[in-house]
């Protein structure tokens, strides 16, 4: 069994069809990260293999940033104080 902390082995993937390079890039982009990084993360959750994470860890660094757009335009009234509540 190989130790935790053996040297990073490089694959070389051939072969890839058009419809998954395509999802595959477009999932890249939509995390706003490089190809390598999304595959790795893709594969490490889908064999259980991934980086072990609890709480929030699992989602920090999954938002695009139309993402955080979207959730900070539907959240704004929130950041608005009502002063004659606080009367």
């Amino acid at each position: 069994m190989r130790s935790v902390n053996a040297p990073a082995r490089h694959l070389t993937v051939r072969n890839v069809p058009h419809r998954l390079a395509k999802a595959l890039e477009a999932e890249r982009r939509r995390r706003g990260a490089s190809l390598n990084q999304t595959v790795l993360d893709l594969l490490g959750r889908a064999l259980g293999a991934g980086a072990e994470t609890n709480g929030l860890e699992a989602l920090a660094g999954t938002w695009s940033r139309s993402d955080l757009s979207a959730f900070e335009r539907a959240t704004a009234d929130a950041e608005h104080i009502d002063e004659e509540l606080w009367k």
